[in-house]
């Protein structure tokens, strides 16, 4: 995928950045694989915000897309490479041979035309999904599963890749985009390949509203604000509260940067061998 940086007709325009879409072979979706999505605007149940900067945006339609890679055994062929608004990554329409149809999360290099499976067995090549324990070592790997027959959960948005370090016993280490080495079992699936649409990280949104269309709602900085309704707000002119200096926290108190959010007791703390940090 290229960036299209656009002419500076306007302010608004003068960083503006788009994608070429290049890669796309297919501007309408498939009609059977769309679902309804309802946006919350960051309300739960109760119709109380319990996520901000959330609402508006443009509407859409999901996409159902496979993680699990489940018709074991199967030859699909790749129809098209398409655009999801729900997603950083390109996703594939891959048709089975049985006529069944599929979307996928594309990985870097698929084509239209290309043969693809999924299963134990099937060769080590971009798009084939199989598990942890047949696939070599330091092969790039995406869509990875944490518990067998779950679907992939790690390594799917655009540009992101798991190397796989190492095989031993039930487990494979693999290294994730974070930086962070972790335990996987080696009977979980994984898909060979990068993802792709890997420059989306060099995309400039350029004006306010390009954010708006996203659903994202603006934020106002804590500094700004009175201290009645921040913790940080108040003083005179810019201050750390009122001349002091003051550690940055959320409106409610916690720490922002630096305050460890994760259990000391969860399951998963074994699995890791090193963090992200």
């Amino acid at each position: 995928m290229a960036i299209r940086k656009l002419r500076p007709m306007t302010p608004a325009t003068r960083f503006y950045s788009v994608p070429t879409f290049d890669e796309i072979t297919k501007t309408k979706p498939e009609k059977s694989l769309l679902r309804p999505l309802k946006k919350s605007g960051g309300r739960n149940n109760l119709g109380r915000v319990t996520s901000r900067h959330r609402g508006g945006g443009h509407k859409r339609m999901y996409r159902v897309i496979d993680f699990k890679r489940e018709r074991h055994g199967i030859e699909a062929t790749v129809a098209s490479i398409e655009y999801d608004p729900n997603r950083s990554a390109r996703i594939a329409l891959v048709q089975y041979a049985d006529g069944d149809k599929r979307y996928i999360v594309a990985p870097e290099g698929l084509k239209v035309g290309q043969k693809i499976a999924a299963g134990n067995g099937v060769e080590v090549q971009v798009g084939n999904s199989l598990p942890l324990s047949e696939i070599p070592v330091a092969t790039f790997v995406h869509n990875v599963e944490i518990k067998p027959g779950k679907g992939g959960q790690l390594g799917r948005s655009a540009g992101n890749s798991l190397q796989l370090m190492a095989k031993e016993g039930e487990f494979a280490t693999l290294k994730l985009p974070s930086g962070e080495v972790r335990k996987v079992p080696v009977k979980c699936f994984a898909t060979v390949g990068v993802v792709g649409n890997g420059d989306h990280e060099n995309l400039s949104l350029g004006k306010a509203g390009r954010s708006r269309w996203l659903g994202i709602r603006p934020q106002t900085r804590g500094m700004a604000m009175n201290p009645v309704d921040h913790p940080m707000g108040g003083g005179e002119g810019r201050s750390k509260s009122g001349g002091g200096w003051q550690h940055p926290e959320s409106p409610w108190g916690k720490y922002a940067k630096g305050l460890k959010t994760r259990k000391r007791k969860n399951a998963s703390n074994k699995l890791i061998i090193k963090r992200r940090k």
